[in-house]
């Protein structure tokens, strides 16, 4: 009773670090979410995406992107509940990072089943307040539902090939149907973020290997009904990734289309006077090779998961790394301890963590929070596993007085430096963060599209800036553009590659360059960043930043 308790409060701080102040912080959509939300309020409609699509099954073309679809489909019971706006839009992703929480909770208790429930307390505790986790959770990234998804697929893998409980006298036999359920989750993952459609599969071959032997003993039918499952939902997917359209986002990123590797390794040749040896020496497949094992440890870099984070200010506050520093020890510890003791099916966290960054290696970005978050809970499981072992090792030993004294005074030190580690997060990230980084989350488009929305009937057109991204969502998204309508109107340019350009609908028009499209004989309405608003017109309004700086600025001639 106390072990669910505890749980139950868990869950609570873990639902209120996600939802608090979930629709001002991030400060603002970007156009992915922008892009979520409305799709999702699009398809809640008329069951058609933005572009026309009926249920589209394995991809929103949104952007020309390509988008894995169940994080919108997952948003339109929100955005009908609650209608679309910056909560309905997070609302998922948030939802589904509380679910993570708690599913940890269960998964450490069947991964470690002879361990005190306590380590699965402390799982789910460190996971609650991740700033990694927390930070994912709070805007509408679908790698974060994905996440859900691999963790719910594992446990149900390990609850469905587990014949009985450890402490169970008699076999549970209804556990085995829970193994097609698990491979639905797995090529659900797959549905819902593209790094998952590497590590889902990694991950559930190596689960069937290490249980190889007892699926073939006593769960071949099982095992056989849910590779049929999973073959007919994964069908279509595969069919999709053997597209142009598929390879499109990996050409963009990966490291393995960048031409300097090339270009040096023929540099490296010449300069050895094209010698047989230097041509192997230096061989571009070398190269790369090196190249991705570079970008791989990248994300295992002591300053990205401890000192400063991502890069990228969506991933980050910046000056806290992706888990605290007073985790150093007990993370340490805790792959020190699950090796040398390799109790119960503990071989799953370092096979996870592995296989979870393989896909982030080939990106020219790294390290990268977002493409390898396929890999949480695994950093904070072990450092929950080396605080339990720790501790445990403290616990067992008869110390002095004066010794329990020094083993006080050392946890009494670590307990400051993780509230500290904690509160300067919060504090920052709830205080500082959106000031700071809003320029980052195309902070401001909200308020312009108001203004232009209560001002439009004045001109003929609008013509908006392309400076600041994809203005065209937030268009549709904040005035609740009639899908239908938009459709009609719209007109969309696409480039060979697959990128997709919304040019103009209704009297919004969407130019690379406000200053090569005025129009002198028309009353129109300009929205440009207010650096490029030129001399001698009549600024209407100028949009700032949350910090004061400004950024758009409407005005007329």
């Amino acid at each position: 009773m106390k072990n669910l308790l505890f749980a139950i409060l868990i869950v609570v701080i873990a639902s209120f670090l996600r939802f608090f102040s979930i629709s001002t912080n991030p400060p603002s959509l970007t156009w992915d979410e922008a892009s979520w939300g409305y799709n999702a309020y699009s398809i809640g409609i008329g069951g058609r995406d933005e572009f026309g699509r009926f249920l589209p099954l394995t991809y929103l073309e949104s952007f020309g992107d390509f988008k894995p679809p169940v994080y919108a489909y997952l948003s339109v019971l929100p955005v009908k509940l609650l209608g679309l706006n910056e909560f309905s839009t997070r609302f998922a992703s948030a939802f589904f990072g509380i679910l993570t929480v708690l599913l940890t909770y269960f998964l450490v208790r069947k991964i470690f089943p002879r361990a005190s429930p306590l380590l699965a307390l402390l799982s789910a505790g460190v996971l609650t307040i991740s700033p990694w986790h927390i930070l994912l959770s709070r805007a509408a990234f679908e790698a974060n539902v994905a996440t859900f998804f691999i963790v719910l697929a594992v446990l149900l893998f390990i609850l469905g090939v587990q014949s009985r409980d450890v402490q169970a006298s008699t076999p549970r036999r209804w556990t085995k149907w829970l193994l097609p359920l698990s491979i639905t989750c797995f090529v659900v993952s797959m549905y819902t973020f593209n790094t998952a459609r590497i590590v889902a599969p990694l991950l559930l071959l190596g689960l069937v290997f290490m249980n190889r032997s007892h699926i073939l003993k006593n769960m071949r039918i099982h095992f056989f009904t849910s590779v049929v499952i999973g073959a007919i939902i994964f069908l279509p997917l595969l069919m999709f990734l053997l597209t142009p359209q598929a390879k499109l986002r990996f050409q963009e990123v990966n490291i393995f289309s960048d031409p300097t590797v090339v270009e040096r390794a023929n540099q490296q040749i010449e300069n050895d006077g094209n010698a047989w040896w230097s041509r192997i020496i230096h061989n571009r497949r070398f190269g790369y090779a090196v190249e991705y094992l570079k970008h791989y440890f990248d994300n295992l870099s002591p300053e990205f998961l401890f000192i400063k984070g991502d890069g990228n200010p969506k991933f980050s506050i910046q000056d806290v790394g992706q888990m605290y520093i007073f985790e150093i020890p007990f993370f340490i510890a805790g792959i020190l301890f699950l090796f040398r003791k390799r109790e119960g099916n503990w071989w799953i966290i370092p096979y996870w963590l592995i296989i979870g960054i393989i896909p982030a290696g080939t990106a020219r970005e790294t390290p990268h929070a977002l493409r390898i978050e396929t890999t949480l809970p695994t950093f904070q499981i072990l450092t929950a596993y080396g605080l339990f072992c720790l501790w445990q090792k403290v616990s067992s030993i008869q110390y002095r007085v004066f010794s329990m004294n020094v083993v006080r005074l050392l946890a009494f030190g670590f307990l400051l430096l993780a509230l500290f580690n904690f509160s300067y997060f919060l504090h920052n990230y709830f205080r500082h963060y959106p000031k700071e980084f809003s320029s980052e989350w195309q902070y401001g488009y909200r308020e312009v599209i108001e203004f232009t929305g209560a001002n439009e009937s004045k001109f003929y057109n609008v013509i908006f800036t392309e400076e600041l991204g994809r203005p065209y969502i937030y268009v549709l998204f904040y005035k609740q553009y009639d899908p239908n309508k938009f459709r009609q109107e719209a007109k969309i340019e696409r480039e060979v590659l697959g990128f997709v350009h919304v040019k103009s609908f209704g009297k919004y028009r969407f130019v690379k360059s406000v200053l090569d499209n005025i129009d002198k004989s028309k009353n129109n309405l300009y929205i440009d960043t207010r650096g490029n608003v030129p001399d001698g017109v009549k600024i209407l309004k100028t949009f700032n930043l949350l910090n004061g700086e400004p950024s758009l600025a409407a005005y007329s001639l």
